[in-house]
């Protein structure tokens, strides 16, 4: 390894998979490569969908072994990101009450509006800034308080935070994914005491916070024993929330810029240096969750490739190149849903739902996967356009140009087309942009000198960028929008 240069491990898992990436970092160079990915595959039990825990903790060690493998057993640090809301509950022991609850699972419905009988809506929102989603950790929380294990519970930890006690023993809240809770108050950056008290919830069953680049243990002998990695290895706090540790690795070079962070989901919006808590911020669903240096991610929450996971698992897993090539044919903007709507949100039938929300509206029904993919890659576009127009206004920010990251950027036409209908270039940047900014957080902890700004221009001189133009006026994609408002 040049002299300079240090090996970090990211642990980055998403919806759908996990996976525990190298990173050497040195004052001029960024090299990210792939040591182990594994499948995060929830489970259905009878009382309901769960995150199989144990799976993606052994998952996390084989990659650590084979991170060690790729690193002669040296790594300066590890740091742990992954998806928001969801937690475990442990004992007073510290050992996990049953497995994590999938924000998928059913239990919140009808929750909210119980929650908002006692802090009215407006003032959740004016108080913590964070959009609706009936998943939200607030909401999953009420719904908890009358369980068994909830009654049994000394300690609530989020899902890195708990992989992170896991692999050293100690204790934490990191704050960027704390701030998704509906918990915190992203003015002061602290908890929302004034919320918990009036809901009756306990913030003590929260370990203290911490700030992305604090130190969070070392890893446990049992733990070095099993990787083979040489102690010892700190842990280091990162942008935990796997969005947070994504828009790390924006590489913007000036401050009129949007970022979508594609996946799963699609994180649209703006890097803001203040919150945006005003009532037309909340009819419009933006959230404020706190990101690196005291920024604020001001963003909409879009279903986001989720839709098309879907239809590819129902359709049997076919060709994924051959079906965008398929679609790229189909013309646009035939049939469009709305990507944010709450009723795509459950697994299961989504060739079948899309197309029953088109039938409903209007619209040709989509009938071959080549349309039904069309209509997805389409509807993500104008959401796209909706989500960043709708920020800049909202928060008086113009917007030059769109930074796309995430899985997303494999998929030129859904760029393409979300430059179409932004009527702004894209630049697309890295497609591990969580365990990007994952690593580089560590290794500014760990000796690189730079603030975020700097953090980037080392992206930008790194990293391989794809720029796309819009084409043709955004005329047609405004009568889209209409289409959709006037169902």
């Amino acid at each position: 390894m040049s002299a300079g240069v240090k090996a970090y491990a990211a642990v980055d898992l998403g919806a759908s998979s996990g996976r525990v990436m190298v990173g050497r970092v040195g004052p001029d160079s960024v090299e990210l490569t792939e040591a182990h990915r594994f499948p995060n595959r929830p489970v259905r039990l009878p009382e309901g969908l769960r995150w199989d825990i144990l799976a993606l903790y052994g998952g996390v060690l084989d990659g650590l072994r084979a991170a060690g493998d790729r690193s002669g057993g040296r790594l300066a640090s590890v740091g742990v990101d992954s998806w928001a809301v969801d937690y475990g509950l442990l004992d007073g022991a510290g050992a996990l009450l049953g497995n994590p609850v999938h924000y998928r699972d059913a239990r919140t419905e009808g929750v909210a509006e119980k929650v908002w009988a006692t802090v009215p809506a407006a003032e959740l929102y004016a108080a913590t800034g964070i959009q609706y989603a009936p998943f939200n950790t607030l909401y999953q929380l009420t719904a908890d308080r009358s369980t068994a294990r909830f009654a049994l519970a000394a300690r609530v930890l989020l899902v890195p935070d708990l992989l992170t006690y896991w692999l050293t023993g100690e204790q934490g809240t990191e704050l960027t994914n704390a701030s998704t809770t509906q918990l915190v108050d992203p003015r002061t950056r602290t908890w929302a005491h004034g919320v918990a008290d009036r809901l009756g919830i306990d913030l003590a069953l929260f370990a203290p916070l911490r700030q992305p680049g604090d130190p969070a243990g070392t890893l446990r002998p049992e733990v070095l024993a099993e990787t083979g990695l040489r102690g010892p290895v700190p842990v280091t706090a990162v942008g935990s929330h796997d969005t947070a540790s994504a828009v790390v690795a924006v590489p913007a070079t000036a401050e009129r810029f949007a970022y979508i962070c594609t996946g799963t989901w699609s994180l649209a919006g703006l890097e803001l240096s203040a919150p945006v808590l005003t009532e037309e911020s909340r009819a419009a669903n933006f959230t404020n969750e706190l990101g690196l240096d005291g920024t604020v991610r001001y963003l909409r929450n879009i279903m986001g490739l989720w839709l098309l996971q879907e239809c590819v698992r129902a359709w049997g897993e076919p060709d994924l190149g051959l079906l965008l090539r398929q679609a790229a044919a189909v013309p646009t903007l035939r049939s469009v849903v709305d990507a944010g709507d709450a009723a795509f949100l459950a697994p299961g039938r989504m060739p079948e739902r899309i197309a029953g929300a088109c039938r409903a509206s209007g619209q040709p029904v989509p009938g071959s996967p080549a349309e039904v993919t069309r209509c997805i890659l389409d509807s993500l576009a104008l959401a796209h356009r909706r989500a960043v127009l709708d920020a800049a206004r909202l928060a008086d920010h113009p917007v030059d140009v769109v930074y796309l990251v995430g899985g997303g950027t494999r998929n030129a036409l859904l760029c393409q087309l979300t430059a179409d209908a932004c009527g702004l270039p894209v630049v697309a940047g890295a497609t591990e942009a969580a365990a990007l900014g994952n690593v580089l957080v560590q290794a500014r902890a760990h000796g690189l000198a730079g603030d975020l700004p700097a953090l980037r221009r080392l992206l930008t001189r790194t990293q391989p960028l794809t720029r796309y133009t819009p084409r043709g006026d955004t005329g047609r994609w405004r009568a889209a929008e209409a289409r959709l408002a006037a169902r």
